[in-house]
């Protein structure tokens, strides 16, 4: 479990191909000092395992499933990955609560920015915007955000203030970038519940 909040964003130093995973070495810093092995940690929002430790980098193995669900198979030396450790249930939960699931992969529609801050719009799976509020929580690369505007059916709108667009890598986002989107816990069990509902009316 996360909470959205990105310690540091980190970098791909390679990528090796194995017979049945693809294993991503992820350098971090000083992080790797606070990482164990089996630990979980949050890569661009998908939840991955600390395979191999170094001085100051880490290495996990993705499987074919995570592949194709996130945007892990675009990835190539440099590219830039927020980083956060699980959560610890001791202290303050200062984003939201993250699972580090990938429902699916959205798309950069549009940025700007407005005054001191960013207004970036994205194109969201269909199954996560029918579950997706104004107001509410979303999580994209791994990075808790609040819901600014729903201008469509499945467009939403949220605004980055300078730390965020600073310190994670959605500052950096282009137009038609593909980022892993996870939609509100809360939301899902929600939209379970009212689905099952729904269909023993009709039965």
């Amino acid at each position: 479990m996360f909470t959205g909040i990105v310690e540091r964003v980190g970098s791909i130093r390679a990528v090796t191909d194995r017979s049945t995973t693809r294993r991503f070495t992820i350098a971090c810093g000083a992080l790797a000092e606070e990482l164990s092995l089996g630990d979980s940690v949050s890569v661009d929002g998908a939840c991955f395992t600390v395979a191999a430790l170094g001085e100051d980098a880490f290495e996990v193995d993705v499987i074919g499933t995570s592949l194709d669900r996130t945007i892990a198979s675009g990835y190539e030396e440099g590219s830039p990955v927020n980083l956060e450790r699980a959560l610890q249930m001791t202290g303050r939960v200062d984003g939201h609560l993250v699972q580090g699931h990938v429902d699916g992969v959205g798309h950069l529609k549009e940025s700007g920015r407005e005054g001191e801050f960013w207004k970036l719009t994205f194109e969201l799976p269909e199954d996560v915007a029918a579950l997706t509020v104004a107001r509410g929580s979303i999580t994209l690369n791994g990075v808790s955000l609040t819901v600014a505007d729903m201008p469509g059916a499945t467009a939403c709108v949220v605004g980055l203030i300078p730390y965020t667009y600073e310190h994670t890598n959605l500052g950096a986002l282009q137009p038609g970038a593909p980022v892993n989107v996870e939609g509100d816990l809360i939301g899902k069990y929600v939209g379970k519940i009212l689905a099952a509902r729904s269909q023993e009316t009709s039965e």
